[in-house]
């Protein structure tokens, strides 16, 4: 993709200090991933760029913070490259963004659904990757200090809030970070009902825009990941969620 002159937008503001993440560009435009990784090293990450969904899988990607993966590149696609990390134990709960020309809806609640934290189109501008960028690592912070207990249980639904596990009658099930705040929020609060404004403003980042269909799909999402106990995660119409006890 060219990036016109409006899009070729390069960071001038101050650097401000913040534990280093590592982020990894998947992108098979050269020239957009150069941009992408000077602007993030210039933001305080660190940042590299690989070229094919095939070279990534050559890293160790459990080393990195997030990953920004394209959509469309030749040979394995950004899709099946992230639905293989998520199969993986040791990559399952690294973030994504999605860099992709293919903004149709399906295409989006598909990147969703096997597990991308955000999804943004192309053409873009560096500052609002920037900006994506900020707000999924943000979301790696405890939701509350208030829902702070170490180990939630119901029944044999059990949550280790510090280690970042969840099992289901003994077994490891793989959330995103996005699904396992929103089922902490729920296991935390069992019997309250939240509308999605509510849970908006508790699992993601302040100043983030996030749509009703959003938090519809991560939610689902959450509940087809805990089987026999996707029942607990209950509509009520008109009001929002909750976790029915």
């Amino acid at each position: 993709m060219a990036m016109d002159s409006e899009k070729r937008i390069i960071f001038t503001g101050k650097i401000q200090m913040m534990d280093t993440k590592r982020i990894l560009v998947v992108d098979d435009e050269q020239d957009l991933c150069d941009i992408l990784v000077f602007n993030l090293n210039a933001a305080g990450y660190t940042a590299h760029a690989v070229h094919s969904a095939e070279a990534a899988l050559e890293l160790d990607m459990s080393d990195y913070d997030l990953l920004l993966v394209d959509v469309m590149m030749e040979g394995m696609s950004g899709f099946d490259l992230v639905r293989r990390l998520k199969m993986d134990a040791q990559t399952a709960r690294v973030p994504i963004i999605f860099l992709t020309a293919k903004d149709g809806e399906e295409d989006t609640l598909y990147g969703f659904s096997i597990g991308a934290d955000d999804y943004v189109t192309k053409p873009f501008s560096v500052r609002e990757v920037l900006a994506r960028v900020k707000a999924v690592l943000n979301r790696m912070s405890p939701v509350v200090a208030d829902e702070a207990a170490r180990v939630l249980v119901h029944e044999s639904l059990s949550m280790d809030v510090m280690n970042k596990t969840v099992t289901v009658d003994g077994e490891s099930i793989s959330l995103t970070k996005t699904e396992f705040e929103l089922l902490r929020l729920f296991l935390s609060h069992r019997g309250e009902v939240f509308t999605r404004q509510q849970v908006i403003e508790r699992v993601w980042p302040p100043h983030v825009i996030v749509s009703d269909r959003t938090v519809d799909v991560n939610i689902a999402r959450m509940r087809k990941k805990i089987g026999r106990y996707s029942s607990c995660i209950v509509t009520r119409q008109g009001f929002g969620y909750m976790f029915k006890v």
